[in-house]
């Protein structure tokens, strides 16, 4: 690396947020416990600063530093700008729940600082070294926010599944980064991409390393058949938690997938396409028969988002510019969507009382109508109700495979939509038609109530009124990934 010829200003979000947590880490040590809170206000300070740098510092043309290691281009700076709102309403949505449990220190918000420190990296990253080590840093900092509840069995167990099977993928998909080492020379995604469309990689340890790549990548987005780890981890971690392991690490997963996939090993789609069919297939049908079954709504969600993260496969095995937009776009409804679900959870839940069952939602509008339809309208879009959002984003990926003629798989992905809709309506009949069981008043912090409700009426303004983003998402494709 030549020093002199260094460029930070692509990466100063990123040395930006480092310093921040370092601020807030030593400020843990010597405050008080009355002076907590100090670190929720610092946490949201910090993402407000990563995101007035992150447009000062936009490039439509993509800037590399760090050897070629890392790049800022218009989908690396529209994907963080995304994880940069969706951490603030974590922090929003979970400040009352975690100061209920006693887990509003310098840690937690520490902890999701550094997962999303991590998640920039991957974001950023187009080195398949970068890359890993985002992940590790994201993975590692999930671990432990998972297990910060001590006490809690439920959440020690969940940690322990999400530790081990996580090291099983890392090494998965270490030792596929090792195949295409091995075939290509290189780690870097330009050249590997390279490498691959002039023939000159060896041709047996491109598929080998393709396959065991993928399997590690499945793991990450929660797809079958790697998705087990899925429903434990969101039903023993702590509700805050579940929503932070649930929302933006999934935009960073996708782009994770996307940098791989498409900008290394562009010049391989027949065969991760087929690859990535049969698991978006199995995906979206075990997800969703599965999560009929469930009692549990966290659980229930889990299975939800295996579901999801099918159908965000479908956008990708396209191949197509417009389909890697088309999932783009469902990424970032499906993180909205994620939100206000989990929101309405958090704000539902109180000390002693940990709302996650669907029987706690019943009469939950004769308790509260405006958050009844709140919830309404985020389960309408989650089974793809038009005019909500989840609709359009359900439309615009199957629309890309039927570009491609994979009639067949539209046909199968309507269908599973439709199974879907089962059990997202049953929760909108537990709210509005049954008998309330619990009939506490609720009780939610004014600048929670703001947000919650301007995230769920997104989900309809966005769904009325799509092209706007959907042209955002266009151009960072185009813009961002370059054909070599």
């Amino acid at each position: 690396m030549n020093w002199a010829d260094l460029n930070l200003m692509p990466a100063l979000p990123e040395l930006f947020m480092s310093v921040a947590i370092l601020v807030i880490l030593m400020l843990d040590a010597f405050i008080s416990d009355a002076k907590r809170g100090l670190h929720y206000g610092l946490a949201l300070l910090t993402l407000a600063g990563c995101a007035v740098l992150q447009v000062q510092t936009y490039s439509a043309v993509p800037v590399h530093t760090f050897s070629g290691m890392f790049v800022s281009d218009a989908l690396s700076s529209l994907v963080k700008l995304a994880m940069y709102g969706s951490t603030a309403m974590v922090l929003v949505y979970s400040r009352q729940y975690i100061a209920d449990r006693g887990l509003l220190r310098g840690e937690f918000f520490s902890l999701a600082l550094f997962a999303l420190l991590g998640m920039n990296i991957m974001v950023s990253a187009s080195h398949f070294l970068s890359l890993y080590m985002g992940l590790e840093l994201l993975s590692l900092s999930l671990y432990s926010l998972i297990a910060l509840q001590r006490d809690e069995v439920k959440a020690t167990e969940a940690a322990m599944k999400y530790f081990v099977l996580g090291a099983l993928a890392s090494g998965l998909l270490l030792y596929g980064i090792s195949m295409i080492y091995g075939a290509t020379g290189t780690l870097d995604l330009a050249l590997v991409a390279k490498a691959i469309k002039l023939h000159t990689a060896n041709d047996m340890l491109l598929v080998f390393g393709l396959v065991f790549i993928v399997a590690g990548l499945c793991f990450k987005l929660g797809t079958v058949p790697f998705h087990m780890w899925v429903p434990d981890v969101y039903q023993g971690s702590a509700t805050a938690v579940t929503l932070m392991v649930g929302a933006a690490p999934k935009l960073a997963a996708f782009v994770f997938v996307l940098r791989i996939l498409v900008q290394g090993m562009e010049a391989m789609v027949a065969d991760w396409q087929a690859m990535l069919a049969l698991v978006a297939v199995l995906s979206m049908a075990i997800g969703n028969i599965t999560a009929i079954a469930q009692t549990n709504i966290k659980r229930m969600l889990a299975y939800s988002t295996i579901s999801h993260m099918g159908f965000l496969l479908l956008g990708l095995l396209a191949g197509t510019p417009d389909g890697y937009a088309a999932a783009l776009f469902y990424s970032l409804i499906y993180v909205l969507m994620s939100m206000v679900s989990f929101g309405i959870l958090l704000g539902l839940s109180r000390a002693g009382f940990e709302c996650e069952t669907l029987d706690d939602l019943k009469g939950l509008n004769s308790r509260n109508s405006w958050y009844a339809l709140l919830m309404l309208l985020t389960m309408f879009s989650m089974a793809g109700v038009p005019p909500l959002a989840g609709f359009y984003a359900k439309f615009a990926v199957i629309k890309a495979i039927v570009d491609i003629h994979l009639y067949w798989l539209a046909i199968i992905a309507v269908m599973m939509s439709l199974i879907g809709a089962f059990y997202y309506l049953r929760v909108v009949k537990n709210i509005y038609f049954d008998e309330a069981q619990d009939t506490s008043a609720i009780v939610m912090r004014a600048d929670m109530k703001l947000v919650l409700s301007i995230n769920a009426v997104a989900l309809l303004v966005l769904g009325m009124l799509p092209e706007r983003v959907i042209e955002l998402c266009i151009q960072a494709m185009k813009q961002s990934l370059t054909v070599i």
